[in-house]
């Protein structure tokens, strides 16, 4: 007579991960892109997406061929507001929105109908390029100081904005 075997588990069930959202994962890789960025006053990173696929990637830096901040120092700009206030700001480099938005057009991607995932809000330069890219939707990490232009013309021109963290990053 055959003596009957059962089966006994060898190994433990695995602990349940928690898979992070799209958007949480597109996120972290912003941060990881914006590691690479040379001026130090902003380590900012963007991912461009679609359809859950990475388009493009772009950090903050000095145009190719040319001395980075981190090697030779900030190139200062005094910007005066319409309230009286001032800021500095370092001009440079190339904001990791506009490197991003060059390496597509490098490469030939079309970036119509993506999502552009970035540091902080957008100054209105990069807005603008992001539009007219066909950029449709923008989540930023944090908001911008100056942002208020590109929030008005996002706006207008229907590209969704979501800013994850409401804080606003002063420079």
């Amino acid at each position: 007579m055959a003596k009957k075997l059962t089966a006994k588990p060898t190994e433990k069930k695995p602990e349940q991960s928690v898979r992070p959202s799209w958007d949480q994962y597109f996120m972290e890789l912003v941060e990881t892109t914006g590691h690479r960025a040379t001026c130090n006053r902003g380590r900012s990173g963007c991912v461009i997406v679609k359809d859950k696929r990475i388009l493009t990637t772009g950090y903050v830096g000095s145009p190719m061929g040319a001395k980075h901040c981190d090697e030779v120092g900030h190139e200062m700009h005094k910007v005066t507001h319409d309230d009286g206030s001032e800021t500095m700001h370092c001009i440079r480099t190339i904001h990791a929105e506009q490197n991003a938005l060059i390496q597509a057009s490098r490469v030939g991607v079309s970036l119509e109908g993506a999502t552009l995932y970035c540091t902080m809000t957008p100054c209105y330069t990069c807005a603008k390029l992001i539009i007219n890219a066909g950029i449709i939707r923008v989540v930023a990490k944090q908001d911008y100081q100056s942002a208020v232009q590109t929030k008005r013309i996002f706006k207008e021109t229907k590209v969704k904005l979501e800013i994850l963290d409401k804080n606003i990053t002063k420079y």
